[in-house]
C-alpha cells in the first residue's frame, strides 16, 4: 500500500478509513467508485487535506481491491464493519415533508414538460416527486403540457402522446391534464387584467433600446402611459396591427433590480404563425404568453399550492411572483431540487435534436439506447421501479446530482432479478454434435429457477446444440461442460470446429466433480438469429448471436441472458430478433 516520508501523512491511516468507506460504498451500490469514497475520508480526516494527492492514491488502491472480490469475500470483509454495513443496509427514508401544508389545505402539485420532445431523467424527477406528494397529502395531481413557443421550443405533435406514456410507464397518474394552447382566452383575460392595474405595458420600443434602457435601471417611455393606451395597444396586438419584434408586454418589476434579466421581462409576444404554425391551433393566435406569465397564471388559476423543480427555475419564480403581487395572488410554495445526469449520458433537448437531425440514419429516433430520455431508458430495459426508486432516493437535494450508470444497473439487476425471464442467447455460436442420447428427447426449462414464470419445452429430433467459442475452448482443456438443465457431455473430439461429445448420466455434482464449466446453451432445430445492440457511449455495437425461439413470443419484455447479460427484446421478426442491451 502507498506510503509516505511525510510525518504528517499516516497512509495506514487512509488505508482504514477508505477501506471502510469503499466497503459500505460497494455493499450499497454493486461497486465502489473513487469520488464518492475521496469525498467521505477527506470529510473524516480533514487535516489530510493538502495531501489529497497521496490520499487519492490510497483510495484508488483500496477501490479497485474492494472491486476485485467476491459478493461472499465482500461480506466477510464488512463484519468488523458494522456501521458502515447497517448505513448501507438502512431502508429508504420517505419523503421530507412539504411546507405549509395547513395553510393550503389540500395539496395540489403539478408536472408541466414542454411538448417539445419526450421527457428525460430530469424531468422525470419533477414528475415523481410531485405525484408521490400528491399520493402522500392525497391531494390532486395536474399534468399541464406548456407548449406556447411554436418558434423557438416548437411542440411535436407526437410528444403530447409520448410523455403520457411515459408517466404512465412511471406508474403515475394524473387528476386533471391541461394544454397551454388551449387556453389562451384565459391568459388574454389576466393580462388584459394586469394592464388594468397598471401591473404591465406595451413596450413599443426596439428590443436593443429597451437592453439600454434596462441594464442603466431606466424606464421604457411607453412604461408610465395610462391603462386605456396600454389595453388599446394590446386589442391592436390582437388585430395584428404590429409585426414581430413590433410589440411585447411587459411586466412591471423594480428597475433597480441586481439581476437586469427580473427588470420589466416579457409577458406576451407576436409569433408569426402562418411562417411557424401552432401543432395543436395552427395560425390560429400570433399573440402568445412566454412561459413565465402562462405558467405563474396556470399555477394560480389551477390552485397548485407546491411546485418542485428544478434549481435553475429560482430567476422564474421571482419574475413570476410580480404578477403574484400586482394581481393580489398567493405564490404557491416552491421546492427547488439540483439538476440530476447520467455519466455518459445525453440528457440535453437539444443535443438530441441536433443529433436526430444531423445524423437521423444513424440514430434510433428518440428513444435511442444511447440517449438519456425515458422512453430510451424503457427500450434498453431499465425498469420503471428502478427508476422511481433512483428518483426517490436523490429526493428533494438542492445540489445537483451525477448518476453512473453502475449504479442504475446495480439497482436495475436487483429488481430484475427477481421478475424477469431468463433465457440462452449464444454469442459466437459454435456446434456441438451429443452422442448417446435418444431421440425425440424432451427438455423442460424454468423461465427462473426461484420464482414462478412458467416454462419452455423443446423436443430435439437432433442432439446439436450451439453453445459459445470461449465454452467450447474451456470444454476442450477439460474434458467436458454441463449444458445448463439439461445434461453433462464428455468432449471427445473437434472436426472441422464441430465439437462431439458423449452424453453423461448424473446431475449438476457430477460436473462440479469434474470442474467441468456449466453453461447456456441453445438447440440448434430450435434456434433463432439474434442481433444485440450494445451502446458504448456515442456507438452502438452490433453483436450477432443465437437464441432460443421462445424469444419470439417476448416482443417488449425485458429478459435476463444467462451468463450474458440483461435487455429489452426490442423488435421480432420471421427470422431474427433484435434485442437492446441493458447491462450485465
Amino acid at each position: 500500500m502507498t506510503s509516505s516520508n511525510s510525518k504528517d501523512f499516516d497512509a495506514e491511516l487512509v488505508k482504514r478509513v477508505a477501506l471502510r468507506y469503499a466497503v459500505e460504498n460497494a455493499l450499497r451500490y454493486g461497486k465502489a467508485r473513487v469520488g464518492p469514497v475521496m469525498n467521505k475520508v477527506l470529510g473524516e480526516l480533514r487535516e489530510l487535506r493538502p495531501y489529497a494527492r497521496k490520499v487519492a492514491e490510497v483510495v484508488s488502491e483500496v477501490v479497485n481491491y474492494v472491486n476485485s472480490l467476491e459478493a461472499n469475500d465482500l461480506r466477510r470483509l464488512a463484519e468488523g464493519l458494522s456501521v458502515e454495513i447497517q448505513r448501507a443496509k438502512e431502508e429508504k427514508k420517505g419523503l421530507p415533508p412539504l411546507p405549509n401544508v395547513e395553510v393550503w389545505g389540500c395539496v395540489c402539485t403539478r408536472f408541466a414538460p414542454n411538448p417539445d420532445f419526450a421527457i428525460h431523467l430530469g424531468n422525470a424527477r419533477a414528475a415523481i416527486l410531485s405525484y408521490e406528494y400528491a399520493r402522500m397529502y392525497r391531494g390532486r395531481f395536474v399534468l399541464r403540457f406548456e407548449d406556447t413557443d411554436p418558434r423557438i421550443k416548437t411542440p411535436l405533435p407526437e410528444a403530447y402522446r409520448l410523455i403520457e406514456e411515459d408517466l404512465r410507464w412511471l406508474g403515475i397518474s394524473w387528476d386533471e391534464e391541461y394544454v397551454q394552447s388551449l387556453r389562451m382566452e384565459l391568459y388574454y383575460d389576466v393580462v388584459k387584467k394586469l394592464l388594468a392595474v397598471g401591473g404591465a405595458y406595451v413596450d413599443l420600443c426596439p428590443a436593443h433600446k429597451f437592453r439600454e434602457l434596462r441594464n442603466v435601471g431606466k424606464p421604457c417611455p411607453h412604461r408610465d402611459e395610462p391603462p386605456e393606451t396600454q389595453l388599446e395597444r394590446f386589442d391592436k396586438m390582437l388585430e395584428g396591427f404590429y409585426s414581430e419584434g413590433e410589440a411585447v408586454v411587459r411586466v412591471k418589476t423594480d428597475l433597480s433590480y441586481p439581476d437586469p434579466a427580473v427588470r420589466d421581462w416579457v409577458a406576451f409576444r407576436i409569433i408569426d404563425t402562418s411562417k411557424h404554425p401552432h401543432p395543436v391551433t395552427g395560425d390560429k393566435y400570433i399573440v402568445w404568453p412566454t412561459y413565465n406569465f402562462a405558467a405563474a397564471v396556470d399555477d394560480h388559476l389551477l390552485g397548485i399550492t407546491h411546485i418542485l423543480r428544478g434549481r435553475e427555475h429560482a430567476v422564474n419564480t421571482i419574475k413570476q411572483m410580480f404578477i403574484y403581487k400586482h394581481l393580489g395572488w398567493r405564490y404557491p410554495e416552491v421546492i427547488n431540487f439540483g439538476r440530476v445526469s447520467i455519466e455518459g449520458f445525453i440528457l440535453s433537448k437539444s443535443k438530441m435534436k441536433e443529433l436526430l437531425r444531423r445524423f437521423e440514419d444513424k440514430f434510433l429516433g428518440i428513444d435511442d439506447p444511447r440517449f438519456g430520455t425515458i422512453a430510451a431508458l424503457r427500450r434498453r430495459g431499465i425498469l420503471p421501479e428502478t427508476i422511481k426508486q433512483l428518483i426517490l432516493e436523490l429526493g428533494v437535494k438542492s445540489t445537483d446530482a451525477t448518476v453512473s450508470w453502475e449504479n442504475i444497473a446495480s439497482l436495475n439487476r436487483k429488481i430484475a432479478d427477481r421478475v424477469c425471464k431468463r433465457v440462452f442467447v449464444v454469442e459466437d455460436p459454435v456446434k456441438l454434435v451429443i452422442e448417446g442420447m435418444t431421440l425425440p428427447h424432451e427438455v423442460t426449462l424454468r423461465f427462473h429457477p426461484a420464482q414462478d414464470l412458467g416454462t419452455r419445452k423443446y423436443v430435439l429430433n437432433r442432439a446439436e446444440v450451439f453453445i459459445t467459442r470461449s465454452d467450447a475452448h474451456e470444454a476442450l482443456s477439460k474434458g467436458g461442460l454441463r449444458l445448463m438443465e439439461f445434461t453433462n457431455v464428455r468432449i471427445v473430439g473437434n472436426e472441422n470446429g464441430v465439437l462431439r461429445g458423449k452424453a453423461v448420466s448424473g446431475g449438476v455434482e457430477v460436473a462440479k466433480e469434474h470442474g467441468w464449466g456449466i453453461v447456456q446453451w441453445v438447440p440448434v432445430e430450435h434456434a433463432v438469429k439474434v442481433v444485440v445492440l450494445k451502446a458504448e457511449g456515442m456507438r452502438l455495437r452490433r453483436i450477432p448471436c443465437v437464441g432460443e425461439a421462445v424469444l419470439k413470443n417476448l416482443a417488449g419484455e425485458v429478459v435476463q441472458m444467462v451468463r450474458f447479460g440483461f435487455g429489452r427484446v426490442d423488435r421480432v421478426e420471421r427470422r431474427a430478433v433484435r434485442v437492446i442491451y441493458a447491462h450485465p
